[in-house]
């Protein structure tokens, strides 16, 4: 009797075994196969446009994001997305700039390091993707960094292999909050020229900075340059008055065009710094007291850009202006050369630069709360430096917590520093460590090199240029 049940129970078995294995075939047959529609394939994602790049497939797509987190049921927007598609057994890099996302192909360094795929994502708010209405009180770094988490779990089907984050200045500090929110998402960090505000009262590290940068030859150029202007207020600012209205800026966010005027000026130093080297100084007028007022004007208008804080200028970085206002915060540095008579405004706040119809107020403990993360807690997470930037004066530091961890700095580089700039140990150190993060196997990580070949309209290694001098 028991043989015979045995007999029936492994017939049962056989004869159901065809069925299930033909509903598996079915069901595998009818999963997309196509990148293109594997990603269309997740629900909220669609197709801008596809672009043809050779060796990848690049894709601008949209993808449907709650305005609120904590309660995605009250209403959502359209956030852009870029997927630079190597192969889906390659790593993935997760890249923001902190801003806009560029949708023009392009792979960030430790993309070309790990060879891998890069998805790009745009700062919730900076335009087309921000809610409508515009609800500024969801624009925070908790909210932006589960935009970034509802990505990853959104394509992490799709690249199964190591994901790191990356970005360079604002988007530097983008994927360090992502980590702080979501430390289990990624299996390294790499940020670039990350500046950490922890006590947005005290910035005399930026005045130190500026004491002792480059060559005191340089300094007193730039310095004599920022002076002279501020003396010549008069006349440049009658030309910039002709500038305006042939270009039809105005400034009423700002307040007025000498206030406008004064603001340009004084990012002037600061600018240089930022996105210039040593060996540019000699673009600098040598003698600003004998510069003629055209010299003085094409210097600063070249580093600082009087378009700047015109309403036209300032609007696409409102978003920028408002998280400076109430959790990254500011610096603010002084001018010891200059006479107090000729500054009349000083550094300005960022509530300066956001319309007033949209309220702000800050919160001192967002940046000291991420601060503190990083010191204890920090796991494979990455920072560079370029010594000659001005907002490497106020960095992320590491603490007894913080584990396969490390800080570099670049000399002699500014805002554009990288890991190719640094010096050759830490060079391979810092290559080695981020090839291991992705995920390869040891020997590919004993050679401590990039992994594909330079391309130069994919790698771009110029300073990333953001709004009026800022991260």
């Amino acid at each position: 009797m028991r043989k015979a049940l045995r007999w029936l129970l492994a017939l049962l078995v056989c004869v159901g075994t065809p069925g299930t294995t033909a509903a598996a075939a079915t069901a595998a047959a009818s999963e997309p196969t196509d990148i293109k529609d594997r990603l269309l394939s997740i629900p909220g994602m669609s197709l801008i446009e596809e672009k043809p790049y050779p060796g990848y497939r690049y894709f601008v797509l949209n993808y449907t994001q709650p305005v609120d987190h904590r309660h995605p049921d009250r209403g959502t927007f359209r956030q852009r997305i870029t997927v630079l598609h190597r192969d889906t057994s390659r790593p993935t890099v997760f890249y923001t700039s902190g801003y806009n996302v560029s949708t023009t192909p392009s792979r960030r360094e430790p993309t070309q390091i790990v060879d891998g795929n890069q998805v790009s994502l745009e700062y919730r708010f900076f335009t087309p993707s921000r809610p409508d209405p515009a609800d500024w009180s969801k624009l925070d770094i908790w909210q932006a960094a589960s935009d970034q988490h509802r990505v990853y779990r959104a394509l992490k089907g799709i690249y199964p292999a190591n994901w790191l984050a990356t970005g360079g200045s604002k988007g530097g500090m983008t994927a360090t909050y992502y980590e702080r929110f979501h430390p289990g998402d990624m299996a390294g960090v790499v940020a670039y020229v990350a500046p950490n505000d922890v006590v947005n009262d005290e910035d005399s590290a930026y005045d130190r900075f500026f004491a002792r940068v480059g060559t005191k030859e340089c300094r007193d150029r730039l310095n004599a340059v920022q002076r002279e202007a501020l003396m010549r207020r008069a006349p440049l600012e009658q030309r910039y008055a002709r500038y305006a209205a042939d270009e039809g800026y105005t400034f009423d966010t700002v307040g007025s065009l000498d206030k406008a005027y004064e603001a340009v000026v004084l990012d002037y130093v600061w600018g240089f710094w930022q996105y210039s080297l040593l060996k540019d100084c000699d673009t600098v007028p040598a003698d600003a007291a004998t510069a003629s007022d055209e010299e003085i004007w094409d210097s600063v208008d070249a580093i600082s850009g009087f378009s700047a804080y015109t309403d036209q200028g300032l609007a696409q970085y409102t978003p920028y202006y408002y998280q400076a206002g109430t959790q990254l915060g500011a610096p603010t540095i002084h001018f010891p050369y200059i006479e107090k008579r000729l500054i009349r405004y000083g550094y300005q706040p960022p509530r300066e630069y956001v319309p007033r119809s949209v309220p702000m107020r800050f919160q001192p403990g967002a940046m000291r709360d991420v601060d503190t993360w990083v010191r204890h807690h920090a796991t494979r997470m990455l920072f560079v430096y370029g010594q000659n930037d001005p907002w490497g004066s106020e960095r992320f530091r590491l603490g007894a917590g913080a584990r396969d961890s490390y800080v570099l700095t670049a000399p002699g580089l500014n805002h554009g520093a990288n890991v190719a700039g640094l010096v050759p140990d830490l060079r391979s150190l810092a290559t080695a460590r981020i090839l291991d993060w992705a995920g390869l196997p040891p020997a590919t990580v004993a050679q401590a090199r990039p992994l594909a070949g330079y391309d130069a309209k994919l790698d771009v290694r110029d300073p990333e240029r953001e709004p009026a001098l800022r991260p």
